[in-house]
């Protein structure tokens, strides 16, 4: 064999060898890669079958009663617009005519009373009021700011003349709860956020009204 000769056949065979290095290399990255996927993919499910699980334990919790609830027949609360001032039978109100203009309610924290004709509205959309009094700590009640402001289709504001120091209102539902980590809290907003007692499902809480817009600077 001429020197030639011997020298391409050298050369074949190094390209053999790169090409057979380069097809194990591939399958080595894909190996990986899919490894990596796989991971991602089965870490992503376990994070969403967890979130999934405990918004199922919280729906579950949620159905048994809630202690001490008081509750209004809806179909005997009125629903009219009106522009007169109108005396609810409960403090606050939840439910009954009210004017045609709702209070912004996607998580808005009112630091002082809001009209209650327009915040009936907010409850016919759907919202959880959190009303309260001097009475009640400011621990618990930087809790349930932090509670609202996170809460679409909720609002929070004073209402000095209400029986106990926090309670919690939805369209003919009412409680009254110890503090923000009373378990009630979150049992009546997984339920009534948005929930079976609203009478028009799907109404914004949006582009409603602010303290500004109603007086109460």
């Amino acid at each position: 064999m001429s020197a030639t000769t011997s020298r391409k056949a050298r050369i074949e065979e190094m390209r053999r060898a790169e090409k057979a290095r380069d097809r194990r290399n591939k399958v080595i990255a894909l190996v990986a890669g899919g490894a990596v996927l796989a991971g991602l993919i089965g870490f992503g499910t376990y994070v969403f079958m967890k979130e999934s699980d405990k918004k199922d334990d919280e729906r579950v919790a949620a159905k048994g009663p809630i202690k001490d609830e008081k509750v209004w027949d809806a179909k005997k609360l009125g629903r009219t617009h009106v522009t007169k001032e109108v005396t609810y039978p409960m403090t606050p109100p939840v439910g009954g005519d009210h004017n045609q203009a709702w209070m912004n309610c996607q998580g808005d924290v009112y630091p002082k009373p809001i009209p209650n004709m327009n915040a009936v509205h907010s409850l016919e959309h759907g919202a959880v009021w959190v009303t309260y009094t001097d009475k009640a700590s400011k621990d618990d009640l930087e809790k349930l700011k932090a509670k609202v402001k996170k809460t679409q289709y909720s609002l929070m504001s004073p209402v000095n003349e209400q029986s106990g120091a926090i309670m919690l209102s939805a369209w003919g539902k009412q409680v009254t709860v110890t503090g923000a980590d009373d378990p009630r809290v979150n049992q009546f907003f997984t339920r009534y956020v948005m929930g079976p007692q609203t009478p028009e499902p799907g109404a914004a809480c949006s582009n409603g009204l602010t303290l500004d817009a109603v007086g109460q600077k």
